[in-house]
């Protein structure tokens, strides 16, 4: 036994010399694809134009906070001249400090190669430290062009931080907690949006007709609202080229009338710029919470700012950075100061400020241009929900829902029917339930100012181990940002009773949902983990496994990216016979935004040949998404008959390595097929690389005799490609575990509510796996087994 061990500890070395050698090349090619993102160069006229374009699906939200902010600060009325210049300074600086320092120029740079939110950061952290809590990566998921990492220094501050995380368990679900906390809060920003935007936007019936019932408004907006729903499965790509001219308009138009406003009403209002009006407002006013009031209204003018990261897939930085910067921005500043303006001479008139300083001969043009801005505000909100669906359902954190794509040119377009009907009702419900903005800007304000918290709590160890900040600028970043933000969040708060509960009620709900989801998640995981089967009772069965193999193609789904699953075992052994050939097919999410089509498949075979058992590993992004139109079982099938061609040519390259071991030929060749298949199944092309292979030596033999070794190989590989389509056209069979979760006995009463009816109900309306992979009702066989945990 002991010389046994030896043994296989001399290959195993060999094996890691072999492993060392092929992945240089690979990694040299891998880094150069995964700058390429970074090193991407935009013409002027380019950027420029994606800047344009970036106002109508990025700044809807954030443009249209003139409409109810100053209502919202003032809800019982201007007394004081000092308190407008007081609240316009604080709105300067909070535009200044969140929405253009923190995020505009430190926060977008934190991108999963371009995708934003918070789960993208989550992504990228999982990617530098383990920290996911399904541990089902692998090394080879490292070799993806958009698998991008860092490595430390040893005793670096990144590598004890690394460590720390690492260490305990109860560290990356307070990890976890703290994403889905920020992410389910983002979901609530999606049904607040589009309810005040077009609330306050419709309000503007009222500001010309004073004798309307508010009812009317409230029904105009329901009615808004209901037709924006209903346009969602269109996609915004149909109506996308009219969103960035209205958008535009809508900012020239805010940053005109303000201009104006200043003019008109007096320019003495231009003092606010000055942040010591911000000291004089809180001394005069005190701990009043008349002050914390105000502060709860200000927190609006930033609203629309964490879309504006959310949303950061669809354009470069630096174009959101110049149309933030040149047009919004200062757009935002001349609207604000010339309602300031307007109300220091008007205090009446601070409940709908906006329209009451418009012009008389564009009101109704005006009031037009509002509505729609709302509209596109809310599309952003919207779109940006079904985003974090989707990241959360690829991260095992939500049921499985129908996803639709909505555009042939943008896969980041999507339409999630379920999802769309359950934010119209709840956004129908808050806006006919509050029939006020002020209400629903409270709640709103909660909702955003928790979004921003998380955001910076998740900046502390992407600054740390992304980008290797010093932790004096780390500490920088934070103190600076939880300066601004904590007093906000107090604000909010306070505020609870009057309207505030409304994002805390649905996050919590959304919350629930998605932690039970995982949490049952995990627990088939590590089940399917301890209770898989060894290859050696496998290869103890010998080629027929101990059964009858009958003619056709058993596709076997597994969570498991290694091992035999133990839903195999439990078929064979309650089932006589099995498929001539065994595929076990694991489909698994990253880390990643997104896995390239060519690197999606790994295919290797298990046991030896005559066994006829492979793996196939299909890995996904969490913005991939399964096509309707994807023939999954004929991807498979192309992945197989590609990877036996590759495997043939590599037991050429073998048989003339210096560094092939006897004992160790099999694991060689399935280790180079699973490297060198990324680059392949996509197109099926078949070439060799001489850098990925092994150098030969020089060896005696002559041509003639690797002409006739090349004639055997090729004899061999037709003889199982023929035996493979053969067993296709006698049939094939998809073979899905189908594990149910219990509570044991003994659980609390909470977590029986939790396992047994509340994560077995989203199981029985959730989409089955088979119909995300479009297969065959009649080629479907489920292989049920229970788990109690």
């Amino acid at each position: 036994m002991a010389s046994l061990s030896e043994s296989e500890a001399t290959n195993r070395g060999s094996m890691w010399e072999l492993d060392q050698n092929l992945d240089q090349p690979m990694d040299e090619e891998a880094t150069r694809l995964k700058n390429m993102y970074r090193e991407k160069k935009f013409s002027s006229a380019l950027l420029l134009r994606l800047a344009f374009q970036s106002l109508g699906v990025v700044f809807g939200d954030l443009g249209t906070s003139p409409l109810y902010v100053f209502y919202n600060a003032f809800p019982h009325g201007v007394h004081e001249d000092e308190d407008v210049i007081g609240a316009l300074s604080l709105i300067i600086y909070t535009l200044t400090l969140i929405p253009l320092l923190k995020y505009v120029f430190i926060v977008l740079r934190a991108n999963d190669n371009g995708q934003g939110g918070t789960f993208a950061l989550y992504s990228l952290l999982c990617r530098h430290a383990k920290i996911s809590t399904i541990p089902n990566q692998h090394k080879t998921d490292e070799d993806l062009t958009t698998y991008s990492r860092q490595t430390y220094e040893e005793n670096s501050l990144a590598a004890k931080i690394k460590k720390w995380l690492e260490t305990r368990a109860y560290k990356r679900n307070c990890l976890l907690i703290l994403v889905l906390l920020g992410t389910c809060t983002a979901i609530g920003d999606g049904i607040l949006t589009p309810a005040i935007s077009v609330l306050s936007a419709s309000g503007g019936i009222k500001v010309q007709n004073p004798n309307m019932s508010t009812d009317i408004v409230v029904l105009v907006a329901v009615i808004i609202l209901i037709g924006i729903f209903s346009m969602q499965h269109y996609g915004t790509d149909k109506v996308g080229w009219l969103f960035a001219p209205i958008v535009l308009i809508w900012f020239i138009l805010i940053g005109s009338v303000g201009a104006l406003n200043i003019h008109k009403y007096g320019s003495s209002v231009l003092k606010a710029y000055n942040p010591v009006y911000i000291y004089r407002f809180f001394r005069r006013r005190g701990n009043s919470s008349d002050s914390w009031t105000v502060l709860g209204g200000i927190m609006l003018s930033i609203t629309g700012t964490e879309a504006l990261y959310a949303d950061l897939c669809h354009f470069p930085v630096l174009a959101i950075q110049i149309a933030f910067t040149f047009i919004v921005f200062p757009c935002l500043l001349l609207a604000y100061t010339g309602q300031a303006a307007y109300i220091i001479s008007n205090k009446q008139h601070v409940n709908d400020a906006f329209y009451r300083s418009l012009p008389d001969a564009i009101y109704w043009p005006a009031f037009v241009i509002a509505t729609a801005s709302a509209i596109v505000a809310s599309q952003a909100t919207i779109s940006a929900t079904y985003s974090i669906i989707k990241q959360a359902l690829a991260l095992g954190c939500f049921p499985r829902v129908k996803i639709v794509h909505t555009s042939k040119k943008f896969l980041g377009q999507i339409y999630i029917p379920d999802i769309n009907w359950l934010l119209l009702i709840l956004c129908v419900a808050v806006t006919a339930g509050f029939k006020n903005q002020s209400q629903i800007g409270n709640a709103y304000g909660t909702a955003v100012v928790i979004v921003m918290l998380v955001t910076t709590f998740l900046m502390v160890p992407v600054m740390l181990l992304v980008w290797k900040s010093h932790w004096i600028l780390v500490v920088t970043f934070i103190v600076l940002s939880l300066m601004v933000e904590l007093p906000y969040f107090s604000a909010c708060i306070l505020k609870i009773d009057q309207g505030g509960w409304v994002p805390l009620v649905i996050a919590i709900a959304f919350f629930t949902i998605m932690y039970v989801w995982h949490y049952c998640t995990v627990k088939r995981y590590e089940f399917e983990m301890h209770s898989k089967v060894s290859m050696a009772w496998i290869l103890g069965l010998g080629p027929s496994l101990g059964l009858v193999r009958v003619p056709g193609i058993g596709f076997v789904y597994t969570e498991l990216a290694s091992g035999v699953p133990h839903i195999f075992s439990h078929f064979i052994t309650n089932l006589p016979a099995i498929h001539s050939v065994v595929v076990f097919v694991c489909v698994k999410y990253l880390p990643v935004y997104t896995v390239p089509l060519e690197e999606r498949f790994l295919v290797r075979r298990i046991g030896p040949k005559n066994f006829h058992i492979f793996r196939c590993i299909a890995r996904y992004g969490y913005k991939d998404l399964h096509k309707k139109d994807d023939d999954f079982e004929k991807m498979l099938f192309d992945c197989l008959t590609l990877f036996i061609r590759l495997e043939s040519m590599m037991d050429g390259y073998s048989d003339f390595d210096e560094f092939s071991v006897p004992e160790q030929k099999t694991i060689s060749d399935i280790f180079q097929a699973e490297k060198t298949i990324n680059t392949m199944c996509s197109n099926g092309d078949l070439s060799y690389s001489s850098q990925d292979s092994i150098v030969p030596v020089q060896s005696p033999l002559g041509v003639n005799n690797l002409l006739t070794y090349s004639s055997h190989a090729s004899q061999a590989v037709g003889n199982e490609l023929e035996f493979l389509n053969r067993c296709r056209d006698a049939g094939v069979v998809h073979i899905l575990g189908n594990t149910i979760v219990r509570a044991r006995r003994d659980s609390g009463i909470v977590k029986k509510l939790a396992v047994d009816y509340m994560y077995a109900f989203m199981r029985r309306v959730c989409r089955e796996n088979s119909v995300i992979f479009n297969i065959p009702h009649e080629s479907l066989l489920n292989v049920g087994q229970i788990y109690y945990i």
